[in-house]
């Protein structure tokens, strides 16, 4: 946390004359808040984006008359009348894990974030082992999914939780293998180092560094985070045509609103570490556009894969769940294995 913590005593510098706990403790508490904001803002406008990118791609208009421009308030005023419905809870359902399962699914989100770098010195949390923290933290979604399915005591449930857990724990594995090329290649897990290990013209960034095999990683890895977020084409834990709703069927009012917001958060985070992995985070693509802000580059890129994942969810069907298993296990594992070792050779010759 030495980036945050120094960030803080330079904006800040009142905290130097408090106990090193309480500065630290107000910092990170300001750095959540902070995240939490973002996070809130991000989903909302995410939300918009999506009703008018889907809008625009089928010949429609989308939201235009609640608010001023492009009907921008619609999508607030939907979420305070979600946060206005009854909270219902089945009468057999097991309360106590039906009211942690979308606590735990917004707070592993979260967790995400930490260690994400926004510009050099620019991260809440600058771990050493912060690619690793990110995979371990985000498996715990998994486990929010199925406690959510299982608990609900309702059969479509938990077909969409076990589709779920089945498919993210599938889709780890190429994901891992895939960012495991852009380690070998740097020697680091530090997020914001990843970064560094790029600095130069675009031709310096992993997805061409190694090219055509490391833009094949981030092909690889790219795909497998839409099944890890549930997006369409892999969106089977959450099939309305099949499950109703899948493992969120019987959660209404704050508790699907933390579900929705995770989903959306989730959206932005897997862009966020292709963004940091293979196409230089913070950096521009040539050095005489260095005036522009760091993180703003980094937003812009993360929002530019955002708007991938939908054009992507309004152009493809849904897979089905012997499809969606067989590009895992025949298609990307193998093809990921294979790049992983030919992108060894390569550096070892």
């Amino acid at each position: 946390m030495e980036p945050i913590i120094q960030l803080g005593y330079d904006l800040l510098p009142i905290l130097n004359d408090l106990p090193e706990w309480i500065a630290i403790t107000a910092i990170a508490l300001s750095a959540a808040i902070i995240l939490l904001i973002f996070i809130a803002v991000f989903a909302l406008f995410a939300i918009w984006l999506e009703r008018k990118v889907s809008a625009h791609m089928q010949d429609r208009l989308g939201p235009m008359e609640v608010g001023g421009w492009h009907g921008w308030l619609q999508t607030i005023a939907d979420a305070l009348k979600l946060l206005g419905k009854e909270d219902i809870i089945p009468t057999n359902a097991d309360k106590i894990l039906f009211k942690f399962a979308p606590i735990l699914v917004f707070a592993a989100t979260v967790a995400v974030f930490a260690a994400i770098p926004w510009d050099s010195g620019l991260v809440p949390a600058d771990l050493n082992i912060g690619l690793l923290y990110i995979l371990a933290i985000s498996s715990l979604i998994v486990i929010a999914i199925m406690m959510g399915g299982w608990a609900s005591n309702n059969k479509w449930s938990l077909y969409g939780a076990m589709r779920g857990a089945a498919q993210m724990i599938s889709y780890e594995i190429p994901i891992a293998l895939s960012l495991i090329v852009v380690n070998m290649s740097t020697g680091a897990f530090n997020m914001s180092e990843l970064v560094r290990q790029q600095e130069g013209t675009i031709l310096d960034w992993m997805f061409l560094r190694f090219f055509p095999f490391g833009f094949i990683a981030f092909i690889i890895y790219f795909v497998a985070s839409l099944a890890e977020v549930n997006r369409t084409p892999f969106d089977l834990p959450e099939a309305e045509s099949e499950l109703v709703g899948g493992f969120h069927t019987e959660y209404t009012g704050m508790r699907f609103a933390m579900f929705f917001l995770a989903e959306f958060a989730n959206m932005f985070v897997v862009a966020a570490i292709a963004v940091t992995a293979f196409l230089g985070g913070w950096l521009p693509p040539f050095q005489f556009l260095d005036f522009i802000p760091g993180p703003l580059w980094f937003f812009g890129k993360a929002l530019f894969l955002v708007f991938v994942q939908m054009w992507l969810r309004w152009t493809l069907p849904r897979l089905r769940v012997d499809q969606l298993m067989y590009t895992c296990w025949k298609v990307l594992t193998p093809f990921s294995f294979a790049v992983l070792m030919i992108v060894a050779l390569w550096m070892i010759i």
